[in-house]
């Protein structure tokens, strides 16, 4: 007997055509993306106040808390209220910090120790108490400081703006490397269950792009970078980077999202556009204090 027109049936996959072509489209739009935002940070980098450069950063990292505790704490508002309060509190204490140790010493003592006091208050489902416990203690460090480390390096080093440009591109490039190299190279699985799409190939290739963006900078830009420290700067810099895009995929899963947000045209949210920059900000902030006698001195 013929199947009843209307009948449902099963819904065909998605051919290789069909994801290729997702892809080509996702790539233009974060061509036209980085077109519009890189002019923009690069002018406010070098033609700007610090303080501008700040203003910059602080909202993106509001953002990106935002995100971050609407993972760890969904449809709990007052909680992802106080996460990002704290978080402010982070970045303003960080970048007040350079005249004054002892907020940095009293901002890494007291927001961790607040994150259970405060859960007190917002109990909830005893099963995620630990969790969102530890989660609004770690959050606010975790997103707050990295960014305004950026903002630290314009304001406190001679090429500060330089170290700043070199500091996106570890990240950037070692992620554009990285998505060419693992989708026409990509065969060995890096770290299956966190993320099912990155390969071995791939990052081989993030690390060549976060190569590439140290000669960039010292044969353009930073020839203060010499290529004795840029080359193992980027090399650990975009390792470390790519461990921290493995880092939110994990929170990520581990929360049922599959973007932190939306609000980043064809990259979804802030922390998934800024996850492996997170972590090239605090290698290169400490590279300036132990070699450059930067923002620490």
């Amino acid at each position: 007997m013929a199947e009843a027109r209307g009948a449902h049936t099963a819904p065909s996959l998605p051919s290789s055509r069909d994801e290729a072509r997702k892809a080509n489209t996702n790539l233009a739009v974060r061509v036209a993306t980085a077109a519009v935002g890189a002019p923009l940070i690069i002018l406010l980098l070098y033609k700007g106040a610090p303080w501008g450069f700040y203003l910059l950063v602080l909202p993106a990292t509001l953002i990106g808390a935002w995100e971050l505790f609407n993972m760890t704490h969904p449809e709990d508002r007052p909680s992802q209220v106080m996460g990002v309060v704290l978080t402010a509190l982070s970045s303003v204490g960080m970048w007040l910090s350079a005249g004054d140790p002892r907020i940095l010493a009293t901002m890494v003592v007291a927001i961790p120790l607040l994150g259970p006091l405060l859960t007190l208050l917002r109990l909830g489902d005893m099963k995620t108490a630990a969790l969102r416990a530890c989660a609004m203690g770690f959050g606010p460090l975790f997103v707050g400081i990295p960014l305004t480390m950026l903002a630290m390096l314009r304001r406190d080093l001679p090429d500060g703006p330089g170290y700043v440009l070199v500091t996106i591109m570890f990240a950037w490039f070692g992620d554009t490397g990285g998505y060419f190299a693992g989708r026409f190279l990509g065969k060995h699985k890096l770290y299956e269950a966190v993320s099912p799409k990155k390969t071995v190939e791939g990052s081989i290739g993030g690390l060549a792009g976060s190569v590439f963006g140290a000669l960039i900078a010292h044969f353009w830009f930073l020839p203060s970078l010499s290529l004795a420290h840029g080359i193992p700067l980027a090399l650990v810099a975009g390792a470390l980077g790519q461990a921290g895009d493995l880092g939110e995929s994990v929170l990520k899963r581990s929360t049922g999202v599959k973007d932190s947000g939306a609000i980043v045209p064809g990259h979804g949210g802030i922390l998934d556009r800024v996850d492996a920059l997170l972590v090239t900000s605090a290698v290169v902030f400490l590279y300036s204090i132990w070699f450059l006698k930067g923002p620490a001195q």
